[in-house]
């Protein structure tokens, strides 16, 4: 058989299976430090499909743009679900392997087969009130970023209205779980301490297990609560859509939505911040524009927070790249790869106020990620608050020394180091903004607050400063 690829020339398929095939460890020192770099060399050695070794276990990874809409778009032929596995349902996964238990969490971002659908339905109910810019609950999310944020930013404030602080664990990971609280109905700041393991469990530590026992327990405490005495929270909207879901399978949606939507948004905000202080003059400019959805859109294409995808499965044998996908193979979607293939970026003009909204970094498809409007929000609306709160920002290191976290799904900053100085008051919130009012209501008690593990850290960070 043969293939087309690259300049447009023909050639031969290799058929060999994926297990004869030997493949190079994916998640190396220089995967960690410079991914382009080892997403090219893939590229250069196997074309736009590429065997890759994931800790042990082989795998596709898919590096073309064209090859990753092919299986992003095609459901019915790389369909999501760790049953579709072959080598795992063969006994050939090893049994401590160490993505395995994010895998095995089966929420919505996993789940495969008949029970998708019904529960896709109810994640889009359940999301429409919180996405839709007209509906109530919307105006009150964009109220909740906004308050969330100045009350984050007035605590760098402590630190004095000029100083170093580290925006990454002071305003960019806090916020986005801040909002998730407020999406999840905690009372009070009751939540304050299930967002803090949340924080231990993504950060992977000695810790993350029993953090991550613990979360399950709190969510699904919550799940019960809102059985009890439904509210106009995520978790009351998604019970109501889906009134069959037991109290474990709705602890497992809303540790994805807490998990996944806040670390994706704190990235994000964290790479636009990069963006606006290390680019050009046009990039400002259009901040000032309000055009900060332009500046994330850049932002994703050229640093997706998402660099991998949960895996997909071929269910037939298939041609892919230069190689035959075998029924049952691991299928890795790459968007940070992808939107690096030359066959993609040299279209993409550079350099331009208006970005391409061609980026894969909420997945295309039907299964496109179903929060990627409430994030994109959350992530613009603490953008911007931060701009209009401070005069002056600048990198405390070159952007190139910035130290970078990466693991197999998520690549973002350790840590933003910022000399800042904050403006002499508080700017009022836009006329779309929060209404009088709003702000106190969507803020817990500060006599609670200040008693939240979260705040305890928080502020230990602005003393630690000092």
């Amino acid at each position: 058989m043969e293939s087309q690829w690259g300049d447009g020339g023909s050639v031969d398929l290799d058929d060999t299976r994926l297990e004869a095939l030997s493949p190079q460890p994916l998640l190396t020192r220089d995967y960690e430090t410079r991914p382009a770099l080892v997403y090219e060399r893939l590229r250069q050695q196997h074309g736009p499909v590429a065997p890759v070794d994931l800790l042990g276990v082989p795998a596709w990874l898919v590096l073309g743009y064209r090859e990753a809409l092919q299986v992003l778009q095609d459901n019915d032929g790389f369909p999501k679900g760790l049953e579709n596995w072959r080598a795992r349902s063969e006994g050939r996964v090893p049994a401590d392997w160490p993505l395995g238990p994010s895998l095995e969490v089966n929420h919505i971002l996993i789940q495969g087969g008949p029970g998708y659908r019904p529960l896709r339905t109810a994640w889009d109910v359940a999301l429409k009130p919180f996405q839709d810019p007209r509906h109530p609950q919307a105006k009150r999310l964009k109220a909740a970023v906004t308050a969330y944020a100045d009350e984050l930013i007035t605590l760098v404030g402590q630190g004095g209205k000029t100083g170093l602080a580290d925006l990454s664990a002071q305003f960019s990971r806090p916020l986005p779980l801040m909002v998730a609280s407020h999406l999840l109905g905690f009372p009070g700041s009751q939540g304050d301490d299930a967002l803090m393991d949340m924080w231990r469990v993504l950060d992977a530590g000695p810790d993350a297990e029993a953090a991550l026992e613990r979360l399950l327990a709190t969510l699904a405490e919550l799940g019960a609560l809102k059985l009890e005495k439904p509210g106009d929270d995520f978790p009351s909207y998604l019970l109501a859509a889906h009134p069959d879901l037991s109290l474990d399978q709705l602890a497992r949606e809303l540790f994805m939505l807490l998990g996944m939507t806040s670390d994706h948004v704190g990235i994000l905000i964290s790479n636009t911040v990069v963006e606006v202080i290390s680019g050009e003059g046009s990039v400002r400019a259009s901040l000032s524009a309000g055009m900060v959805r332009e500046t994330m859109n850049r932002v994703v294409m050229r640093k997706p927070p998402l660099v991998n995808f949960v895996p997909r499965f071929a269910v037939q044998d298939t041609p892919l790249g230069n190689y035959t996908i075998r029924a049952g193979d691991p299928v890795w979607v790459s968007p940070g790869a992808a939107h690096a293939d030359p066959l993609f970026a040299d279209h993409v003009a550079s350099g331009t106020t208006i970005s391409t909204r061609a980026h894969l970094s909420w997945g295309a498809g039907p299964r496109q990620c179903p929060s990627r409007e409430l994030a994109s929000t959350v992530a613009a609306a603490g953008v911007g608050r931060l701009f209009e709160r401070f005069d002056h920002l600048d990198l405390a290191l070159p952007a190139d020394q910035l130290p970078w976290r990466s693991s197999p799904f998520m690549r973002g900053l350790r840590s933003l180091p910022v000399r800042y100085e904050l403006s002499a008051a508080p700017v009022r919130p836009s006329a779309d903004g929060p209404a009088p009012g709003v702000a106190e209501e969507v803020l817990p008690d500060q006599s609670a607050r200040q008693r939240s593990s979260l705040w305890r850290y928080l502020t230990g960070l602005i003393r630690g400063g000092r």
